[in-house]
């Protein structure tokens, strides 16, 4: 018995080694574009630690503030949707280059914004150079790197985590000197992103058989992909209500917010490299992702207790909700490359497109909730979404059952 569970395991080991070791040994075109992936995703959560700064010096309401996520994930939602028509047609590489061009720009007139509804507006130019790199990088990381899918997922992950991790701590460090410098820090980067992908990065054809605007909706057509999507539409409600809202109840500086969200991403870098992975093999992709969204559930209820009443609480519970979304956003992104039949850059504009809308429609509906209601009540209603993205998990479990790794 023991010598046949040894043969049985043994495959599976020699299968972690070589993941491990492939995960380190890419070419230099994936390290580029991971880098330009870091400096993107650093966007999302940049301008958290200086959201009172903004709504202070711009004399807006924290829901007029919450719009510049709102702009920015509606755009980058909208966009999804045409960012395999673009990159069909003039590659690959030239669209994450338009992606980041587009970037540059819109940070740097971000940063000259002379009234919130100027920055809202920026910032949704913005999105639609995030929404043609995002989509674009992820199809090209899994199409250069070696190791296979799983691999380079897990690379889009780590890339995701430290750029949300590091967002944070740059606007903290830069807007605590000033709020405009983030804007123009990130623009700088994004610059250095470009001429690392224009030398690094080879050519990339255009595929042959180009892809058609309604495409990423078809593809949404496949029970599996509908499934992944609409569970990561409620997940990810919960998801931006603690990074858009928690900032204005910690009554911190700069310095102190990006403190928090700093620890808060490197929790979403680790687990979603090093822990999703392992849970994932051990006890099944549904099984961790129910349990996770159950877990976070719980931590969204926590924080709701606590607004108001305990920062303490409210910093450690933000802590340990990046943690569960580390693995979450892993677990995501895994079914919705590989649970339908169709390409991955469609397949990834249709999932993107949909569950963007939930990171567009919370920090808004948060911040109203919360002016209108008190701190509690976003934190409930983010609970209410996880139930929902559990129930929809649960609804389509048959439809996710084909993509499970083999358990160890």
């Amino acid at each position: 018995m023991n010598g046949q569970l040894a043969e049985h395991l043994q495959p599976a080991e020699e299968t972690l080694e070589a993941e491990k070791a492939s995960f380190l040994k890419q070419p230099k075109a994936v390290w580029a574009t991971a880098i330009a992936a870091v400096f993107a995703f650093m966007g999302i959560g940049l301008v958290d630690p200086i959201l009172p700064a903004i709504a202070k010096n711009l004399d807006a309401t924290p829901s007029q503030v919450s719009l510049l996520f709102t702009s920015y994930f509606l755009v980058t939602a909208v966009a999804m949707l045409v960012t395999g028509f673009v990159s069909s047609r003039i590659g690959g590489k030239k669209t994450l280059m338009t992606g980041l061009a587009l970037i540059v720009v819109f940070a740097s007139l971000s940063g000259f914004s002379g009234s919130v509804s100027e920055l809202v507006g920026f910032r949704a130019g913005w999105g639609l150079g995030n929404a043609l790199f995002v989509a674009t990088a992820l199809a090209v990381i899994v199409g250069v790197a070696s190791g296979g899918a799983g691999t380079a997922i897990i690379l889009y992950e780590a890339a995701l985590g430290l750029g949300i991790s590091l967002g944070p701590l740059l606007g903290a460090l830069l807007g605590g000197w000033q709020w405009r410098a983030p804007f123009f820090g990130t623009a700088v980067l994004m610059a250095v992103g470009f001429i690392a992908l224009m030398v690094l990065l080879p050519k990339t054809p255009a595929p042959a058989k180009k892809a058609r605007l309604r495409d990423p909706l078809l593809a949404l057509g496949h029970k599996g992909l509908r499934t992944t999507a609409a569970s990561a539409l409620f997940y990810n409600y919960g998801f931006f209500t603690i990074l858009a809202f928690t900032p204005f109840i910690l009554g911190m500086d700069a310095y102190g917010i990006g403190a928090v969200f700093f620890g808060w991403g490197v929790a979403v870098a680790v687990f979603s490299v090093f822990v999703a992975p392992m849970l994932q093999r051990r006890f099944g992709t549904n099984n961790v992702l129910v349990g996770t969204l159950a877990a976070l559930m719980l931590d969204l209820i926590g924080l709701g207790l606590a607004a108001g009443h305990s920062v303490p609480a409210v910093v450690v519970l933000v802590i340990v909700a990046g943690t569960l979304l580390g693995i979450n956003n892993t677990l995501y992104t895994e079914l919705a490359m590989e649970v339908s039949d169709s390409p991955r850059p469609v397949a990834s504009a249709g999932y993107n497109f949909v569950r963007w809308m939930g990171g567009a429609l919370a920090p808004f509906a948060a911040a109203q909730l919360g002016e209108h209601f008190g701190p509690q009540l976003p934190f409930f209603a983010g609970a209410v979404a996880l139930l929902l993205a559990i129930a929809v998990a649960l609804g389509g479990r048959k439809f996710l059952a084909a993509h499970e790794p083999h358990l160890v």
